[in-house]
């Protein structure tokens, strides 16, 4: 991940920024990020499980967002777009804006060869700081292959991870669960 500019913004100016920009970036204490466009497989699989996830917990006190959704995680001073979230109950918005939410309770990054260090170790760390945040689940989008890692108690969280198509994956934020095999539909791995 490439900082888009030298010059450091303050909240108010990249807002204005991402408002007026076809392209969608993170923002970082200042920096501005530009986003990189999707690959087939990294939007099928976002894909796939944004549309399971939403019809599984429809009618129930769940939103889920996918991609263009901006989250703000005001203890690190960071506005990113997570690939899939999930908030229960209210919709708990930055104070003064309509389009950006501050409560997931979880978080699923698709991986991508540029931003697979950052989503592991940085973005998770700050992910972590989100009071409302249990779980938090990285998507291989070069093999079926799952990590979750699932706060059990403050600072303490158990990892898991899923491999090949038999596995199922069960979330425990919420009641829900999907077979590799459907979370992977469609994807070419021999495309990229």
């Amino acid at each position: 991940m490439i900082s888009q500019t030298e010059k450091n913004y303050t909240l108010e100016e990249y807002l204005e920024l991402e408002a007026n920009s076809e392209e969608r970036h993170e923002y970082m204490d200042g920096e501005t990020i530009l986003m990189p466009g999707g690959l087939p497989n990294h939007n099928r699989i976002a894909g796939n499980f944004y549309a399971a996830l939403n019809f599984a917990l429809k009618r129930q006190p769940y939103d889920v967002f996918i991609t263009d959704q901006r989250l703000w995680i005001p203890r690190k001073r960071i506005y990113t777009y997570p690939d899939v979230m999930i908030i229960q109950g209210e919709l708990q918005l930055q104070e003064g804006r309509r389009d950006t939410l501050t409560n997931p309770i979880m978080i699923a990054e698709v991986l991508s060869n540029s931003t697979e260090a950052y989503d592991r170790s940085g973005k998770f760390a700050a992910y972590r700081t989100i009071p409302s945040f249990q779980e938090y689940v990285l998507i291989d989008q070069y093999d079926r292959h799952v990590e979750q890692y699932y706060k059990t108690e403050p600072r303490k969280w158990i990892f898991s991870e899923y491999d090949g198509a038999e596995a199922i994956l069960s979330l425990n934020s919420v009641p829900f669960e999907i077979a590799l095999a459907d979370l992977y539909d469609k994807v070419d791995f021999e495309a990229e």
